[in-house]
């Protein structure tokens, strides 16, 4: 059974920034890609970002130009590195991984608030 196991969530200030890390059990190159998804409070789970296994990443609309993700295969890892958050961002945060079927981590909240 795949587990991913997603931190790096927290309070933030709108125009701050955090970088979420999502740990996989196993390989993250057995998988047709990674994401991350947010979920708002009353709205539906929304594709943030993607990156397939030969490393292409898309992005939301809302959040191109402001988010990055990336990976690093030794450590199984990929991370959501997020800059200048606005309110509109807070959520809860999911990691994905996309293979004979879909996985997802835990979740962990992001806060933008003064």
């Amino acid at each position: 059974q795949v587990q991913l196991v997603e931190s790096g969530g927290g309070l933030v200030q709108p125009g701050g920034s955090l970088r979420l890390s999502c740990t996989a059990s196993g390989s993250i190159l057995s998988f047709n890609s990674m994401g991350w998804y947010r979920q708002a409070p009353g709205k539906q789970r929304e594709l943030v970002a993607v990156i397939s296994r030969g490393g292409n990443a898309n992005y939301a609309d809302s959040v191109k130009g402001r988010f990055t993700i990336s990976r690093f295969v030794p450590k199984n890892t990929v991370y959501l590195q997020m800059n200048s958050l606005k309110p509109e961002d807070t959520a809860v945060y999911y990691c994905n991984a996309d293979g004979t079927q879909h996985y997802w981590g835990q979740g962990t909240q992001v806060t933008v608030s003064s």
